[in-house]
């Protein structure tokens, strides 16, 4: 039964103990062990990819009625900036996102490979809707079937149009590849 009294001589051994412990703990394991007990240690890598997914600069591509739906996604019931991918960038340049967005016919589709050629590394790209995807209800010959002819996909988001959900859906899956995914560190070029 505690009787609200502290025994200090038990204190003093318990304490004796544990320095005795740590010392033991230190000799056994080295430095390593303690600085692991008391400090997160990561892989610069795996510290990389969670940031990365978290900053996501997208470039729209709108072609046609999808556009909608993506004006959509900015609004507080779907809130793609929780994502970290709220504003889109004008200049391909500065983004690392190529949502391509509705139809692309054959005279565009040089102009879309071009944009993603401007991108930098590293690039990923979203097929959003049906008809960046596999060319939709357009079987014709003037209609791209499908961007991934011309540039490589990352995601492909379903739909005609698709739904604000299905987008999101589709950038959480891009954002599980981006963590996953080796984040090599840029070095000074040899000889500097």
């Amino acid at each position: 039964m505690y009787s609200g009294w502290v025994d200090i001589f038990a204190v003093q051994s318990i304490l004796v103990v544990m320095e005795t412990y740590n010392q033991k703990k230190m000799s056994k394991y080295g430095e390593e062990k303690l600085l692991a007990d008391s400090v997160v240690l990561t892989r610069l890598d795996k510290a990389v990819g969670w940031a990365r997914k978290y900053s996501i600069f997208p470039y729209p591509f709108a072609t046609a009625c999808c556009a909608m739906e993506f004006m959509s996604l900015t609004m507080s019931p779907y809130d793609i900036d929780r994502f970290g991918a709220l504003l889109p960038r004008f200049s391909p340049r500065q983004a690392d996102l190529l949502m391509v967005i509705g139809t692309v016919n054959q005279k565009v589709a040089p102009v879309l490979k071009r944009v993603y050629e401007q991108m930098t590394e590293p690039k990923w790209v979203m097929a959003f809707g049906a008809c960046a995807a596999s060319g939709g209800f357009y079987d014709n010959y003037a209609t791209v079937q499908g961007i991934d002819r011309i540039i490589p996909v990352s995601v492909y988001v379903p739909g005609c149009p698709p739904r604000p959900e299905a987008v999101l859906d589709g950038l959480m899956e891009l954002q599980g590849r981006i963590a996953k995914q080796k984040h090599p560190l840029i070095s000074a070029p040899s000889g500097m």
